[in-house]
């Protein structure tokens, strides 16, 4: 984990990678919450049964959304600033779903601070490549530059 005190810190640790982080287990039980949620219930995501005849692998996959959603979860492993604030979701300049999350899959995140910049309010905006892997796969789930701003 990157520890630092400010976030006016994080301009001296542009290109820094981090991580990985821990494991998180992608069950059918999360799969579910999250159709629930969103209203998002494909057969490819929540229909066990025929993913098991007509899905590769015979399993269910996680949403591109939902695996996109554990992001902030795995982040907080991977940074902390000691005094900051508040912290608030800019955007997303670009997310690529590259393989899938099967059902019961573990998966970890990877950081890159891209760029870092001083935003009016005591603010520095991060941007950071995030690179979600799933265990066993040689192709990553996601990749995605994603956009944060920490006030002091």
């Amino acid at each position: 984990m990157l520890t630092v005190e400010t976030p006016k810190d994080l301009l001296q640790h542009v290109g820094r990678e981090l991580g990985p982080s821990a494991w998180i287990v992608v069950d059918q039980a999360m799969i579910d919450r999250f159709a629930d949620a969103t209203g998002d219930h494909q057969w490819i995501h929540v229909d066990v049964e025929r993913a098991r005849r007509e899905m590769p692998g015979g399993k269910t996959i996680a949403h591109g959304y939902l695996t996109l959603s554990l992001i902030p979860r795995m982040a907080a492993t991977l940074l902390e600033i000691t005094r900051r604030g508040r912290g608030i979701n800019y955007g997303s300049n670009k997310i690529r779903f590259i393989s899938p999350v099967p059902a019961g899959s573990r998966v970890r995140l990877r950081q890159r601070i891209v760029n870092a910049e001083e935003v009016p309010g005591n603010g520095i905006r991060v941007t950071s490549e995030m690179t979600v892997e799933v265990e066993g796969q040689e192709r990553p789930a996601l990749v995605a530059e994603v956009i944060g701003i920490r006030y002091a």
